[in-house]
């Protein structure tokens, strides 16, 4: 059973970009990316829309600008990005997403290690999954591994991003037709 304290506004629409950051992965072998995309565009009914998708190396400058790049966008209303969030040395998305925030979303994280930890055990401690707020954007950073990205997006951010969108006074009753 899905808790709701109250029903969203009918007809927000959500235009998200997509973005994996890696190392290896190209657009053949970006199964997670390809999950974020194919679960936006399957649900709710054409209420989400991807404006881009990019890969994008884990260098925390190229993060940074590549958002600030996203920022700039005026019909853009959030960012999920996948890859680089645990310990490895590798792993800068956190700290070059974090430093941006203008606004953090605590219980993104919180929430979504509390899920892992009901599939995964306590490996999920080493997730460092965010999500806050840049230049009015819903800016989500989730693990690489396409069992965190199905968490995420089904269980967090595809039955909240309206709302939020709705909250952020973005977009109240325009639709996407695709």
């Amino acid at each position: 059973m899905t808790l709701q304290p109250h029903p969203d506004k009918p007809g927000i629409a959500v235009t998200c970009a997509v973005v994996t950051v890696s190392d290896t992965r190209s657009p053949e072998t970006d199964k997670s990316g390809q999950l974020i995309q194919q679960l936006l565009l399957g649900a709710n009914s054409g209420r989400f829309a991807i404006a881009t998708y990019t890969i994008i190396k884990d260098e925390p400058a190229q993060i940074q600008e590549h958002i600030e790049l996203l920022g700039k966008s005026a019909n853009l209303d959030a960012v999920i990005f996948n890859g680089g969030t645990g310990i490895a040395p590798r792993d800068t998305t956190y700290d070059a997403i974090e430093k941006l925030l203008e606004k953090t979303l605590p219980g993104f994280g919180e929430l979504f290690r509390f899920l892992s930890y009901q599939e995964i055990g306590s490996r999920a401690i080493a997730s460092r999954a965010v999500a806050g707020v840049y230049q009015n954007k819903l800016i989500f950073s989730l693990p690489g591994s396409s069992n965190a990205v199905q968490l995420a997006m089904s269980k967090l951010i595809l039955p909240e991003l309206p709302h939020l969108v709705s909250q952020m006074g973005k977009r109240s009753s325009s639709t996407i037709k695709n």
